[in-house]
């Protein structure tokens, strides 16, 4: 009996000293570290108007429709897209007319927004959802040929809205991992920080 009782005491104390470590001391730890050292990316990458305002965050795509904007990808995530508690892609194959026929409409949709012309090549992330449906950047060609519409929307130069594009275009993680991208959340709040343009009387 003895000997079982001393078997207990063992355990007990193993458990209540594992459990102090994994969810006290542990967790204190890596939460102190964190904030120290990279506190936005710990709070969650947020962005905020100049007024302080959260508009969202960096990680999540949102869907911006208005002209005056610039578009993210499509996105399949919930019922309505850009759902973030519903993380998803449409698990349609190369094969499905679904698809096919969503992509076409997109095609042409993309085109007449953006003032193309009706056989304008059209880059593939401006029609296809990525498997997140969350997807934050959109490509530097697509942002490129939203750029002269937003620009003519909100009255500016072209080249100065472009110029923004390349303040927010993020590089290929390491350098070499993916693709060059383009932030829509960032881009789209610096672009509502600019002060308003002043159209003359006629």
């Amino acid at each position: 009996m003895k000997a079982i009782f001393s078997e207990l005491r063992g355990a007990f104390v193993s458990t209540l000293v594992l459990a102090a470590v994994c969810c006290g001391v542990y967790p204190l730890i890596v939460t102190g570290a964190a904030q120290t050292l990279f506190a936005d990316k710990a709070n969650g990458s947020l962005i905020k108007d100049k007024d302080g305002t959260i508009r969202g965050s960096a990680l999540l795509a949102q869907g911006f429709t208005g002209e005056q904007y610039f578009h993210p990808r499509p996105s399949a995530a919930g019922a309505n897209g850009y759902d973030a508690a519903s993380s998803s892609g449409s698990n349609l194959g190369p094969t499905s007319q679904k698809l096919h026929d969503a992509v076409k409409d997109r095609i042409a949709a993309y085109r007449v927004t953006n003032g193309l012309a009706i056989d304008a090549p059209v880059p593939a992330d401006a029609v296809t959802a990525s498997g997140s449906g969350l997807d934050p950047h959109i490509s530097i060609a697509n942002a490129q040929l939203q750029a002269p519409r937003v620009a003519r929307i909100r009255q500016m130069d072209v080249e100065a809205v472009r110029s923004l594009i390349r303040e927010h275009t993020t590089s290929p993680d390491l350098g070499i991992l993916g693709e060059a991208g383009v932030n829509v959340l960032q881009l789209n709040t610096a672009l509502d920080a600019l002060p308003p343009v002043s159209v003359p009387s006629p």
